[in-house]
Parts: structure tokens; sequence; C-alpha cells
């Protein structure tokens, strides 16, 4: 079978009777099972994909079918799906079924969407390269001697290798986007409050986001048609209306800003910066605006996200206390050692190693110093995100300083790591929407990944601008 860019062309070749969408399963299933080295699967729902195909198969005859009918999509394990095993890819979770599902996967349900398993990610969603995961590092199907990105990876890597048509991830300061450029896909961070986190595991509550991989840009569209929207489990939800149809219009020419300071940092490999300054003449010579901006606040970007983030998750992580579920020591001899026991246990190195920074940066005489500054610095980057966008309809820069990099390459030297989530994390601490597409590759042959962000639930923009790039 051949490999289905969108969901447009698979429903036209169900309709046209060429497949089934039983035949579609069977075929992702045959893929996920040769390329299971790939580590990007935690759990494959063979039995119930192949069930529920047949049921919406019918519904498609009976012309009543959803409107995701024919899409077969991956969930991130640290999204909910009731009566299904989540772990957040962590052994304090290992075991644990869902009571509920999320919202996200309700609505994708409710238009006859098939989920067809649960992808490896970094550990409580906290890493770029895959490699923190309870579970193994996932490989990156184009070289599997290369990071997936993170943390988000197995839904890349599920996606790029062929194993399903789209998937969902989280991303709180880069773990849709980052993934997504590594492996050669579209990863959507939608603005934040705009798709509800009812369900999904959270690390750090004012940064997280339900974001997309796919191959094509009307995917991404018809996943957020669906997804986003009011929830009343989620009161950051925003009730402004939701996407509509491509409104493309390719004769109007906009207004795209670049950071200088990303394209001049010492960390950008060559290759990167060449694709960068291709693409911003290629946009010239289409007769877009592009002018070159400064954003002051750059070298602040990722200390900042790390001081918040880290605060939130020594927060929300401390439910994982082995009382009510999960991970329960049996070494503790009494409540205060059980606990500290199960959580010495069953949480990994850098999740624990970002619940003590948290914890310090939280913590007597050090408030003020370091949690205060960074949500003053916050107002700071987004007030100036702002500013810029009232000039510019997109701002542009790479998806992140490398290409895909050797497994273990950095794993060693969590700064070095840190530091690939250099671009991706503005658009977490300001709240807008961004999305990493890809744009040609490196001398390794591996992909990179470019990035535009828009102002405020304008994510519509950002397809429709991709769309015609």
């Amino acid at each position: 079978m051949k490999e289905y860019k969108s969901l447009t062309d698979i429903q036209s070749d169900i309709s046209g009777d060429k497949i089934t969408l039983r035949d579609l399963v069977l075929h992702y299933l045959g893929n996920i099972e040769k390329q299971a080295s790939l580590n990007a699967f935690l759990e494959v729902y063979g039995d119930e994909a192949l069930q529920r195909a047949d049921l919406i198969q019918d519904k498609i005859k009976q012309g009543r079918a959803g409107k995701l009918a024919g899409m077969v999509i991956a969930l991130k394990d640290n999204i909910c799906y009731k009566g299904h095993h989540v772990s957040a890819s962590s052994k304090i979770l290992q075991g644990f079924e869902s009571v509920y599902s999320a919202t996200v996967v309700e609505r994708l349900l409710a238009e006859d969407a098939i989920i067809i398993g649960r992808t490896n990610c970094d550990e409580f969603a906290m890493g770029a390269s895959n490699e923190n995961s309870a579970y193994g590092p996932v490989h990156n199907a184009l070289d599997p001697e290369r990071v997936s990105g993170g943390s988000s990876g197995g839904s890349a890597v599920s996606v790029q290798s062929d194993c399903c048509l789209a998937a969902l991830g989280s991303d709180t300061g880069g773990s849709v986007r980052q993934p997504a450029a590594f492996c050669g896909v579209y990863g959507l961070k939608p603005t934040y409050g705009r798709v509800s986190r009812y369900g999904l595991i959270a690390y750090a509550s004012s940064f997280d986001q339900i974001g997309t991989f796919t191959k094509s840009v009307t995917d991404s569209r018809k996943l957020m048609e669906v997804m986003a929207g009011k929830d009343p489990m989620d009161a950051t939800t925003s009730e402004k209306p939701v996407l509509t149809q491509s409104n493309v219009h390719t004769q109007k020419k906009f207004r795209i800003s670049y950071i200088r300071e990303c394209i001049e940092h010492e960390g950008i490999d060559p290759d990167v910066k060449a694709a960068t300054m291709k693409l911003i003449q290629e946009l010239r010579e289409k007769g877009h605006e592009v002018n070159e901006i400064s954003f002051p606040y750059l070298e602040y970007l990722v200390p900042v996200y790390y001081v918040l983030t880290t605060a939130e998750a020594s927060s929300n992580l401390s439910r994982f206390s082995g009382m009510l579920y999960g991970h329960r020591s049996d070494q503790g001899h009494d409540l205060d050692s059980m606990i500290r026991k199960s959580r010495s246990e069953g949480f990994g190195t850098e999740v624990k190693r970002r619940i003590m920074l948290g914890t310090f940066v939280l913590s007597a005489g050090y408030f003020d110093a370091y949690y205060t500054k960074a949500q003053q610095v916050r107002r700071l980057v987004q007030d100036k995100t702002e500013a810029l966008l009232r000039e510019a309809d997109f701002i542009l820069s790479p998806t992140t300083p490398t290409a895909a990099f050797k497994l273990g390459e950095k794993a060693g030297n969590p700064i070095a790591m840190y530091l690939a989530d250099l671009y991706t994390v503005h658009a977490n601490i300001s709240g807008h929407p961004a999305l990493s597409f890809p744009y040609g590759s490196d001398k390794n042959g591996m992909p990179i990944g470019m990035q535009l962000m828009s102002d405020h639930f304008n994510e519509s923009a950002l397809l429709d601008f991709t769309e015609v790039l």
C-alpha cells in the first residue's frame, strides 16, 4: 500500500473502493511491527483498531461517518484514554490504567478517528531527545543512531515512519515542534488555551499545550477544527471561534520578521543557518516583505523557561507519592519513608533533577531572586512579542539550532541538551501559536525544520501561509 500523506487522499480511495479502512489499519500495524526497533510505540491497540475500522467502514457506506473517518492516529503516553494504560513513560505510573479520557480523545473519537496506540516519550515530557524514557530511547527512522527529538519523539517517529497518519503530542517548550523538525514532519503548537488540557498529565500547567504531528498542513487544520474550543473541564480554554476552512489567498503578500540574534547565535549549525537564509531569500523573491528585527531577550528564554517550568513541575508531580496509584515501594517502614522510597524508585534522573531545581527556586530566600524575577521577564517577553507581531504577520526562525544529533551525544550535559530548546521555548513563554515545517536537510541528510509564530489564536493564518509556501 502506498504511503498516504493526507486524510483527503485516504477518504478518496475509500470512497472509490480502492482500499478499505481495515486494509489501512492492517498496513499501519504491519509497519509498526516491521519497525519495532525504533521503539516509537509502548502499546499497540491492534484488535481494537481493527474492530473500530469495521464499524466506521459501515458508517462510511451509510453516509453518516464523522469528518475524521479514515484518520488513524497515535497518542503520546501522557494523554489519557479511558480503559487504557497511560504512564508518561515513567516507572512511577507503570501499569496504571486511565479511568477517563482526555477531552481531545473524546472529540477525536466522536468524529470517527481510530487510535492505534500510545507512543514513547521523555519521562513526564521532560527532555529534548527522547532519551529520558523509562522504556528506552526512540530512534530516528532516517538514521537510527540519531535521536527523534523530545519529548514527543515517539509521536513524531510514528508519523515519520508511516505507522499512522497523524499523532498527538504535548508541547511545553518545543516538545512537538522540535521532534517534528528532527523527523521532517509538520508540528503545530496551538495558542495556550486553544486546546483543552483536560486529561493531559501535567508537566508545567501554564506552558503545556496539546499539539499535532502530520504529513500535511490540511490534516493539521482538520485536527484543530475538531480538538479546539471551549471545554468546561479546563478553565483556561478560550471561547474564541475555532479554525474554519482554509482561506488561502495565493496572491496575498505577508510581512515576515526574522530575529537577528537567532541567525547569529553561536550555537546554530551552519547548514541550519544557510537553510534559513535561503528561505528568507525565497520569501523576498515571492514578493513578501521580510525584515530583520532584534529580540534582546533571546539569551534569557531558556533560563526563564527552566525556572518557571521546574517550579510548576515540583508542584504538579507531588501527587505521585505511591499513596493512591502507580508505583509503591515495599522498602518503606513508615509513611515518610514509603513516599520517599516510592518517588526515588519511580522517577528517573531528569525528572528528579527538575523537581529539585523547582523546589529550590520556590524555597524561602530564593523565591524572589529566581521565580519572581523569571515571571517578570516572562511578562517582558510576552509584551515584546506582541509588539513585534503588531508590525508583522509572522516571526520566522529555525525550529532548532541543529538537525538531529547522535544518541548519547548530549546525554551527559544537561545544559547543552536544554539549549536544543533555544528557539522553541519562546512561543510557550509568550503563549503564541507556532508551527514547524520541514525545509531541506543538512549535510548528513537529516531534516531541517523552520518555525513560524503568529498572533494569539491565529493558527489559521499560520496554516494558510505554510500551505502556499
